[in-house]
């Protein structure tokens, strides 16, 4: 398979598995990044997922440009779906997501990084939007998503030169919560794994929605904001284990419901 899928723990864990294409996604990998993340979000068993790309040499380089789609660069724009790409990075998920940055993380790779909500990067990994060096756009969310999340002018210089930048370098930006060696790389991630798993389910699910739901609204406007995560989490079983835990000196034990 182009990308590998499995779960344990309460975790999924995705893995683009192209290395000899430096894990570049073709249609069939985009097809099953969308069943999959679809199936992230229905099973509540799964409490985070991680998302990395196979080999040490790339996260994900973006689509798959050997691959003749047949689409023009319109057709594609205006029939965006919520599968590869887009799927996580402008898809309101609720899951909790990790992306393990191993190496390259270009177009579609690092509007993929975008999207996440945690993102862990070997101290060599490189990224970049070098779309207009081939006549194209970063149309998966990285024109909208970047200079949200990094200064306006580190992110117009990132799309208009197509310049990589190193990891320290988006560190600094802000972009990357954690930087180690590539040895070191799945010992980070499994231990920002575990924090998210002594925290309540529903509460992150709760924290993740209000914060893409109300990021165009004012403050007044976003405290007041319904949602059912938020609604689910402070009705749920879980925020009474959680009193009762700390009161009792206890790990608790969540439920996720």
């Amino acid at each position: 398979m182009s990308v590998d899928f499995n779960v344990a723990g309460h975790v999924a864990r995705v893995t683009i598995n192209r290395p000899e294409r430096l894990n570049a996604v073709d249609s069939a990998a985009h097809a099953r990044l969308a069943e999959i993340w679809e199936e992230v979000e229905q099973n509540p068993d799964i409490r985070c997922a991680v998302l990395t790309g196979a080999g040490p040499k790339a996260f994900c380089a973006g689509a798959d440009l050997k691959e003749n789609t047949g689409l023009t660069g319109v057709d594609y724009w205006k029939n965006i779906s919520a599968s590869g790409f887009t799927g996580i990075a402008l898809r309101q998920m609720s899951t909790p997501v990790i992306a393990r940055v191993n190496g390259l993380a270009l177009g579609g790779g690092l509007e993929m990084v975008l999207g996440c909500d945690i993102v862990i990067a070997a101290e060599t990994a490189r990224f970049g939007l070098p779309e207009a060096k081939v006549g194209r756009v970063p149309l998966d969310g990285g024109m909208v998503l970047l200079p949200r999340l990094v200064p306006r002018n580190i992110a117009m210089g990132m799309m208009m030169t197509g310049r990589l930048l190193a990891a320290p370098e988006l560190e600094r930006y802000g972009l990357i919560n954690a930087i180690v060696p590539p040895e070191d790389l799945d010992a980070e991630t499994d231990r920002w794994v575990g924090e998210l798993l002594t925290c309540a389910p529903l509460s992150l699910r709760a924290i993740k929605a209000i914060n893409r739901q109300t990021a165009h609204l004012a403050a007044q406007e976003a405290f007041r904001y319904p949602t059912d995560e938020l609604e689910a989490a402070l009705c749920s079983d879980d925020a009474g284990e959680g009193v009762a835990a700390f009161r009792e000196k206890r790990a608790p034990v969540w439920k996720g419901r």
